[in-house]
């Protein structure tokens, strides 16, 4: 096994070469007991989200459901000003959030560019409960929440509408690394069942122009799952997630034998090697949990780190980096 891991991270990192035609051959089985549940998320918010997350899992609930309850913790509080409610508007002055969630059978569903609705993550449950479809946006998913039931609020705190007026006065639109130590929030979980679930919420980039759309909706950019082998998130500018399929790649790299730090890295140095003239000055930070209830995690620069809750466990962790 140690020689077919060095082999594959001298592969994987040097450019990633591994065909996945045939990896189901490379799937590791696990070497101790599997660790659950477990509930792993981003950034130092990440630690009241798990709190609500694990009172699902504590009861045998399932992943999916603790995901869900767990981000909508963040999507509510006002004084993030990346995620839900206070969230800091685009150029326009207009708050508008994006978010996705996954489940043990690869169900899904997103909203993006959605308006005027605190809690996208559970309009995009009832996208992927109550609908056929996988993504719903604008105006078509504010119609489909006010429909389902949710109640139509403003989104714009006065401290949001005071720090867009400020910055109105320069409009400096250049992103900024590790700001407020914040950006988004994904969380992936493991329960009792052995069953992996993921969700992903956002306000999106402070300033942007309106109707961008990051990574964090992207089933396979911000967020994927496969509950064969883990599940992956992320976090940052989500323009350059987008780019290598961020969440995507970190499962299939796991899938042929790497570790979720390890998968986490090779999703980073990809950015790197793919844009050496950007990484500079945008940060861009993954997160895993493999089947067996192993994490990791991984970013650009110094700064990222992400919080953890098990039955022994409760904390929040520097994750390496690139650079620093």
């Amino acid at each position: 096994m140690s020689n077919r891991r060095k082999f594959l991270k001298s592969t994987v990192f040097g450019g990633l070469a591994v065909s996945t035609a045939s990896v189901s051959s490379f799937a590791c089985a696990p070497k101790s007991p599997v660790k659950k549940p477990v509930v792993v998320s981003t950034w130092n918010h990440g630690m009241e989200a798990n709190a609500e997350a694990w009172k699902v899992l504590e009861k045998g609930g399932r992943a999916v459901d603790a995901v869900e309850k767990g981000v909508m913790v963040t999507e509510a509080d006002p004084n993030n000003t990346t995620v839900g409610i206070g969230g800091f508007p685009d150029r326009d002055g207009k708050v508008t959030l994006d978010a996705c969630i996954m489940d043990e059978y690869e169900n899904c569903g997103s909203v993006a560019f959605l308006q005027d609705i605190k809690h996208p993550i559970s309009v995009a449950r009832k996208v992927m409960d109550d609908t056929p479809h996988v993504m719903l946006v604008g105006e078509g998913a504010k119609k489909f929440a006010l429909d389902s039931g949710f109640q139509e609020e403003n989104l714009l705190t006065e401290k949001s509408e005071k720090a867009w007026k400020n910055w109105l006065k320069n409009q400096d639109y250049k992103p900024k690394i590790n700001v407020e130590n914040h950006d988004t929030i994904g969380m992936v979980a493991l329960d009792e069942n052995g069953n992996l679930s993921g969700a992903c919420t956002t306000s999106g980039a402070a300033w942007k122009m309106h109707g961008r759309v990051g990574d964090s909706p992207i089933i396979g950019a911000g967020l994927y799952v496969d509950n064969e082998i883990g599940a992956a998130t992320a976090t940052g500018l989500g323009e350059f997630v987008i780019k290598i399929c961020g969440a995507h790649m970190i499962v299939e790299l796991m899938r042929q034998g790497l570790t979720p730090m390890e998968a986490c890295q090779a999703a980073v140095e990809r950015i790197i090697k793919k844009y050496p003239n950007n990484y500079k000055e945008l940060q861009v930070g993954f997160l895993a949990l493999s089947k067996t209830g192993e994490y990791g995690a991984y970013g650009i620069h110094k700064g990222f780190n992400y919080a953890v809750k098990a039955n022994d466990q409760d904390e929040l962790i520097d994750a390496g980096s690139y650079t620093g």
